[in-house]
């Protein structure tokens, strides 16, 4: 992790993305703080994943070259929603190597033309993202490419477990944002489980002991970790509608990143897409003291987890609120689609 958060703090445009405070929504639940980590600016690229594809690609190509090689030689591949293939797209520019990025029929054409304009290959495959990832994973081993995923499968470990590292980040930097405050609960959304674990290291190192209630988050159309619990191992889920929340909709978890998570969450929620778009709109029109926030369509689950166990009240019990908690939500992304947040913004407002 100090490898990582030293090779990313030395980029150019490096900053520490914003911790905001919410107290409107803290004042609601009856809570000490809320805390939202606005990843909508970061590198420019519009989400956390500019942390962990890019800085993958760059310790692979740093390795490479210690080996002979040169970047115009090294074709790195990867299959995403969008996210990850852009910061992918995005590294393999700044390294100076070839991308090929495989997506599937869902993604929409802004995210796969956001990954065009840094010179990547963009790949279409008729499925979801399994149909997408198998396709890669297939086409890299007969031309000889680098996979960089940030999910990790047996015998492939070292770069999800790079692209974690590079995602810890984030929380090294919430942690130094908060001085001495310290989490009671952090929601973390959970696609195939890197961000949730790459976030979680850095606050079991600080914490140790006393580490804070972890919650994951999931969409209710794709709860492969809630499934994965049940069954007390990885549980493919088959998903046969898309949610709204497009980083989220994955059907099996990461190995590296179940290790992590099996111990460490105290709970397990999934979420319809009921509230993602009022939501995004709350947000976007500012809460009480605080500015306005652009947040993509996965930025709300967390806060979407948090308004929905307030109206359970035993549910608001078992998690463990009271007016001393410190709650941390992830906001993963701003705008990544503009048409679709638009259109989103075109809609009803949105209320606590």
């Amino acid at each position: 992790m100090a490898a990582a958060s030293a090779e990313i703090s030395s980029w150019p445009g490096y900053a520490p993305t914003p911790l905001h405070s919410l107290p409107e929504i803290a004042a609601v639940c009856g809570v000490k703080a809320v805390l939202y980590k606005d990843e909508a600016t970061r590198f420019g690229l519009g989400s956390f994943k500019a942390l962990g594809g890019a800085y993958a690609v760059a310790s692979l190509v740093a390795a490479q070259k210690l080996a002979g090689k040169t970047p115009a030689e090294i074709t790195v591949a990867t299959a995403t929603d969008g996210n990850h293939g852009r910061s992918v797209s995005w590294g393999a520019q700044l390294a100076g190597c070839t991308a090929k990025i495989y997506i599937h029929k869902h993604v929409s054409a802004a995210r796969e033309q956001a990954m065009q304009a840094f010179g990547a290959d963009v790949i279409r495959v008729n499925g979801n993202y399994e149909a997408s990832l198998a396709a890669c994973k297939s086409d890299a081993e007969i031309s000889g490419w680098h996979i960089v995923s940030d999910t990790s499968w047996e015998g492939y470990r070292d770069i999800p477990l790079q692209v974690m590292a590079g995602y810890s980040v984030m929380a090294s930097e919430a942690l130094a944002q908060m001085g001495d405050m310290r989490l009671s609960h952090a929601f973390l959304p959970v696609g195939v489980g890197g961000l949730a674990a790459g976030i979680v290291a850095p606050l079991w190192q600080d914490m140790g002991e006393g580490l804070c209630k972890l919650i994951s988050v999931e969409s209710d159309m794709s709860p492969c970790f809630q499934e994965s619990i049940a069954a007390q191992m990885p549980t493919l889920f088959e998903i046969s509608e898309e949610t709204l929340m497009a980083g989220l909709s994955c059907g099996e978890v990461s190995q590296l990143a179940w290790e992590i998570l099996q111990p460490t969450l105290t709970h397990c929620l999934s979420i319809t897409d009921g509230g993602v778009a009022s939501l995004m709109r709350l947000l976007a029109r500012g809460l009480e003291g605080t500015p306005p926030i652009e947040a993509g369509e996965c930025s709300t689950a967390g806060l979407a987890a948090l308004l929905a166990a307030k109206r359970d009240l035993a549910l608001w019990s078992d998690l463990g609120f009271d007016e001393s908690s410190v709650i941390l939500l992830i906001g993963t992304e701003g705008a990544t689609d503009p048409e679709l947040y638009q259109s989103i913004m075109a809609g009803a407002g949105g209320a606590v």
